[in-house]
């Protein structure tokens, strides 16, 4: 019967030992044993250059979820894959988790995908030196009071006629300034 086994592989190589432990299951006639392996993953909008853009982020970096029919010969399969550490679980034996933690982490992806609210990333922060980009203050240069994440606003401190104005602007009508 298969189950939910979380691998632990290096940061940043997940799709690759995905990649490979399907072909060499597949290679050695394993399939049947090895049902499913997924990299959790979620959405994530970040503002570059003025642009809302979405991206595709690890939700566990690190780890790769595999529905497993665990038998010495996929064990083993998994063990010497490249780039894998081990398994999750005490003393380095494989530890189940449930179908409904496994669901969890996977569902997570279309969670964030049906809620409203993204995770918003920008590439500046408070006291940072910004450049408008659009809207009436367009090409005025500032520095970053506040950060809203909730509502995607910057709030950035522009020099009018020598005097300093606070400005309450969208994430991508701003940039950091070189």
């Amino acid at each position: 019967m298969a189950r939910w086994y979380i691998i632990h592989a290096y940061s940043g190589f997940e799709g690759k030992v995905r990649d490979s432990i399907m072909a060499e299951a597949a290679r050695m006639g394993l399939e049947q044993l090895v049902e499913q392996i997924e990299v959790p993953t979620e959405t994530v909008t970040e503002a570059r250059r003025g642009k809302k853009i979405a991206v595709e982020r690890k939700f566990m970096p690190g780890y790769v979820l595999a529905k497993l029919d665990m038998t010495d010969q996929v064990y083993h399969l998994v063990k010497n894959t490249p780039k894998v550490t081990g398994f999750l679980g005490s003393s380095g034996k494989p530890q189940a988790i449930s179908e409904s933690e496994a669901t969890r982490m996977l569902n997570s992806k279309e969670e964030a995908a049906a809620a409203p609210k993204h995770k918003v990333k920008v590439d500046y922060e408070i006291g940072d030196a910004v450049k408008v980009l659009e809207g009436p203050f367009a090409s005025f240069n500032g520095v970053v009071e506040e950060l809203d994440f909730d509502k995607s606003k910057v709030k950035v401190s522009v020099s009018i006629f020598g005097r300093a104005t606070p400005v309450e602007l969208d994430f991508e009508q701003v940039e950091r300034s070189k």
